[in-house]
């Protein structure tokens, strides 16, 4: 008799866990990457989501956690790093609506999962959608839309240490943050400049499988080869939208700036019917470095953006270069050797992988900055021995 009582038992065991997998079944859960858009600065490196489909409820949701809020002091908490972004649930027919408008490309890979994942995905999404739990401060390398799925697998309760990502890291090269970054600028030359000055070394450590997530079409390759216990986590992936062909380069302007500055003020000081011109030229190329070296200054030490923090560029942004383009202290020889050595510091540590320097870009300006102290240095020479 008891025998057939623990029979009953197991066969009422196994119909509720049946139940229960195939109550799950009306869960579908799934990772959509989006392709680059060219209207705004984020949208160059993509935008990456988690749609959940439940049948049983007749809803059809996307979690984003790229969703931020414009308001008073927007532009200054956005500079300071201040910026909290959240995570938004939303109809995937609205999320979609956006991506089309902007002819952008939408690709999904479905996670396959079993009821228990499912159930933990869930509620841990649902839970983090909450008022009270929405808001994280945004950090493009370390905290954002894409690191924040990446984070999901390997929780203890949905896979634990039986989940691994697949290899999204080219095999055996050597990546930075700076050079994936870059990449991804081919055709924005002003931005790649501009974003080049004013991050620091921290970006220019060889990244890791994981460190490489941050990007949403690393992140896709990362999930799409994931496994648990050997088995993939993920189906292949179906493109749900088309997007547009993506445009060449182009020519790069802030190269051809940079190199006529450069050709302007070598011109100026080697030249001596256009001594004047290299006057102007030399008072203008310290004053922007100068304010280029007091901006590093500030996105270092006032803001919280860890990508500017350790920025050695301002080895040749020199901030006393303000002094200097219109002052004629003393000890300017002294400052002219003093800053040629610096630049070439700054070479060196090129050189060596500590902090990457732009030098399509960078190379007129160092190159013209060479020139000026170079010339300032000669100058108070030759002014020196005429006094003596």
């Amino acid at each position: 008799m008891s025998r057939k009582i623990l029979f009953l038992f197991i066969a009422i065991l196994g119909f509720i866990s049946a139940r229960a997998d195939a109550d799950s079944t009306h869960l579908r859960i799934s990772l959509l990457t989006c392709g680059p858009g060219d209207e705004e600065v984020w949208e160059v490196f993509g935008h990456t989501a988690v749609r959940v489909i439940d049948s049983a409820h007749h809803s059809d949701m996307v979690y984003n956690y790229g969703v931020f809020e414009f308001g008073p002091g927007f532009e200054l908490q956005f500079m300071r790093g201040k910026l909290n972004y959240c995570v938004a649930a939303e109809p995937f027919n609205g999320f979609m609506q956006e991506y089309v408008e902007a002819k952008r490309s939408v690709e999904e890979r479905v996670l396959l999962l079993d009821w228990k994942q499912k159930e933990h995905i869930c509620d841990f999404l649902q839970w983090n959608a909450e008022p009270e739990n929405k808001y994280y401060k945004y950090d493009f390398f370390f905290d954002n839309c894409a690191t924040r799925i990446r984070d999901i697998f390997p929780r203890a309760e949905v896979f634990g240490k039986a989940f691994h990502f697949g290899n999204a890291l080219p095999e055996g090269k050597r990546l930075t943050f700076r050079d994936i970054m870059n990449r991804y600028f081919y055709r924005d030359h002003w931005t790649r400049l501009g974003v080049n000055i004013l991050l620091g070394s921290k970006i220019d450590r060889p990244m890791t499988n994981k460190d490489i997530m941050f990007l949403p079409d690393y992140l896709r390759d990362g999930v799409g080869g994931g496994t648990v216990n050997g088995k993939p986590i993920a189906t292949a992936p179906v493109m749900l939208l088309p997007g547009s062909v993506a445009w060449p380069g182009g020519i790069n302007g802030a190269l051809l700036l940079t190199s006529i500055l450069a050709i302007l003020t070598i011109a100026g000081l080697t030249i001596k019917k256009f001594r004047v011109l290299g006057s102007i030229m030399s008072g203008l190329m310290l004053f922007v470095t100068g304010l280029l070296g007091c901006l590093i200054l500030v996105m270092w030490f006032w803001t919280d953006h860890q990508g500017c923090s350790d920025n050695l560029n301002i080895l040749w942004c020199l901030p006393t270069n303000i002094i200097i383009a219109f002052f004629n202290p003393k000890g300017k020889p002294r400052y002219a050797v003093i800053a040629m050595g610096l630049i070439f510091v700054s070479l060196l540590l090129h050189l060596f992988k500590v902090q990457a320097l732009l030098l399509p870009e960078f190379g007129p300006l160092l190159l013209a900055l060479l020139f000026i102290y170079g010339t300032i240095y000669k100058r108070s020479k030759i002014k020196e021995t005429s006094n003596a």
